[in-house]
């Protein structure tokens, strides 16, 4: 087959990684087959449209993943070496299987993936010890968590300062869900909720959801203006304030402590729960104290797993307020989610009493900072916003670029980088973008990346010839 002809689209990986997961795609739905010759390098540079080089790499790495043969002479051939990976029965073990190799979505702020080989084989043998108890897990269980769950919850809450009775605390299907739950009890349609002016684009999905108008408060270096809550909490009966107050998504904020207590001291005067969305809390080494701390009777705290071990395990702890009822929250998550998945929480628990859950966290801030570290090696100090540990950058566009043009040229090139007006509460939004650092990318083509990043806003956009 010497007119194949891949399309780019399918793939959001940059180019040259896209020939090769394109060449592994059709190779497993038989589009291509074992023994057909791929099209000479040129010719497919030019029928798509692109240099040369990127071929060519595209095509080395193909051969390094096994996928075809290069014979001097003669071509390209497909070696057909992509069929599911073999089971070992007689050992217990099984080889990863390619169809689970998704291309990831780099515009969501996803932490580093672990690689080191001792880190991996303790995760796994944490699935192998849950396995044991596999029929239990596969029953109905209560909402909130067994007995022996919530106790790891505490020991994990324990990490970031918080002591709580396993009574106050629920293990829930992720932090979005936990929060669609909270918000839909505390609020109903019509009314009003606080936010940073610029937040986590869930929570305006959510209000959205639920009919709720949401009101976007000023915001300095350390979070919203305690002038501003006052005034809203004053002038517009709300009845909720959600914040994200530890390396905030996107700005990468954290508000210090002196803040935390402004602000709390102030919603305590109106009696307003407080949402703490604390996704980022246990990334940070050196975070505050949560703000369950300063008001520990009007602070729902989520602490989300999706960030500090791994978003496909769908959890989160949810610590509810010390002199409020959590049945309405328990009903709420009932009828929306049943309950989180057993085997989910039961290799959590695993990990945590194990410490492979603190050696992923740790894993996580460090390579966190290394990639920050290359960003700020490319990238000039004065353009963004960012903290040693934060997954992404907050990025001000200049030389004539815009909201626009920025993201669809970093979109051609396979660069995932995301506007702000999906952020931004009330008012224009910035010309500033989210650029995200982690999740399967390699730093060298994070490098890669923000390098061109960096050569294209160092020029106005007519420069980069990305528009004829």
């Amino acid at each position: 087959m010497t007119d194949w002809l891949p399309d780019l689209t399918r793939s959001s990986s940059p180019r040259y990684i896209a020939i090769a997961d394109l060449i592994e795609m059709d190779l497993r739905d038989g589009t291509l087959a074992a023994g057909d010759r791929l099209p000479p390098q040129r010719e497919l540079a030019r029928r798509l449209s692109i240099d040369f080089t990127t071929v060519a790499r595209g095509y080395v790495e193909a051969r390094k993943r096994g996928l075809v043969d290069t014979q001097v002479g003669r071509g390209t051939f497909v070696t057909g070496r992509t069929s599911h990976k073999k089971r070992h029965f007689e050992t217990g073990t099984f080889d990863s299987d390619p169809r689970r190799t998704a291309a990831a979505d780099l515009s969501m702020n996803l932490p580093p993936e672990p690689e080191d080989p001792g880190l991996l084989e303790r995760m796994r043998a944490g699935l192998g010890a849950v396995a044991a108890d596999l029929v239990p897990l596969l029953r109905y269980q209560e909402f909130g968590g067994a007995e022996m769950d919530k106790e790891a919850a505490a020991l994990w809450l324990a990490r970031r300062g918080i002591s709580a009775p396993t009574e106050r605390i629920f293990i829930a299907p992720g932090a979005h869900p936990a929060l669609l739950a909270i918000v839909g009890t505390l609020a109903k349609p019509g009314e009003t909720i606080l936010s940073e002016k610029i937040t986590y684009p869930g929570i305006r999905s959510i209000a959205a959801q639920l009919r709720l108008q949401i009101a976007g408060l000023p915001m300095d270096k350390q979070g919203i203006l305690p002038d501003a809550l006052e005034a809203a909490c004053r002038d517009r009966a709300p009845k909720a304030l959600y914040l994200n107050p530890t390396l905030q998504n996107p700005t990468t904020l954290t508000m210090s402590s002196e803040r935390r207590a402004a602000i709390c001291a102030i919603v305590d005067r109106f009696g307003i729960p407080i949402v703490e969305d604390d996704a980022y809390g246990f990334v940070s080494p050196d975070a505050p104290a949560p703000l369950a701390d300063f008001a520990p009777d009007l602070t729902w705290h989520i602490a989300g797993l999706s960030k500090c071990i791994g978003a496909g395990l769908r959890l989160a702890y949810v610590l509810a307020p010390a002199t409020k009822a959590p049945w309405p929250f328990i009903a709420a998550m009932r009828a929306s989610n049943v309950m989180a998945s057993p085997l989910n929480i039961a290799l959590l628990t695993r990990w945590i009493e194990d410490g492979t859950a603190d050696d992923l966290l740790q894993f996580v801030r460090t390579e966190a900072a290394h990639r920050q570290e290359v960003a700020a090696s490319l990238l000039s100090a004065e353009t963004y916003s960012a903290a040693p540990q934060s997954f992404n950058i907050w990025l001000t566009l200049r030389n004539g670029w815009n909201l626009s043009n920025f993201t669809a040229h970093m979109r051609s090139s396979g660069i995932s980088v995301v506007a702000s007006d999906a952020f931004t509460v009330e008012g224009p939004a910035p010309e500033t973008v989210r650029v995200c650092l982690g999740g399967p990318i390699g730093r060298d083509r994070l490098a890669g990346a923000l390098g061109f990043m960096a050569h294209s806003l160092a020029g106005p956009p007519e420069m980069t010839g990305s528009f004829f």
